[in-house]
């Protein structure tokens, strides 16, 4: 079975991505209700701020939503850096080389629509032998990665200091 998670990016979408998954007869538990932990539900709505390694921690994989629809695609990076593989869409504009990098790796792998990415994440996430592969690759993938906030302010400070 499939435990989903669904995280909206932006807070102004939580009451509506509640309400339609509950006009789709779906039980949902809400994070902001929860008190020690989520309550038996279809959906488990992440409709809280600044808790993604939270969220990405409890996946198994991550469906980055945002990629399906030409947006431009999520930071797959916060997932990697929790060990989540990424199932990707068509469109990663905003993080093109992060995902083609990802992709090559083997810690993201990219499918054309919504039915194939649901379909890769639930394969993924049942197949106990892949998915730990893909974990410790998602991990790799962080790890070699890192720094490119400390490189862009030295970066910076050197462009200071030359005047």
């Amino acid at each position: 079975d499939v435990q989903w998670l669904i995280v909206p990016r932006h807070p102004q979408r939580f009451e509506a991505v509640a309400q339609l998954l509950e006009s789709a007869g779906l039980r949902v538990s809400r994070r902001s209700q929860w008190t020690h932990a989520p309550a038996p539900a279809d959906v488990w709505l992440g409709d809280s701020l600044g808790e993604m390694a939270l969220y990405y921690g409890l996946a198994d994989v991550a469906l980055l939503g945002g990629s399906f629809a030409p947006l431009g695609g999520q930071n797959l990076i916060e997932a990697a850096a929790c060990a989540c593989p990424v199932v990707l869409g068509p469109h990663t504009f905003n993080f093109a080389e992060a995902a083609d990098l990802a992709c090559a790796a083997g810690a993201a792998q990219r499918v054309v629509d919504m039915a194939q990415g649901v379909a890769a994440a639930c394969a993924l996430a049942q197949e106990r032998a892949s998915l730990a592969l893909a974990r410790d690759t998602a991990a790799q993938f962080a790890q070699a990665h890192r720094g490119a906030a400390q490189a862009t302010a030295a970066a910076a400070a050197q462009l200071l200091e030359r005047g």
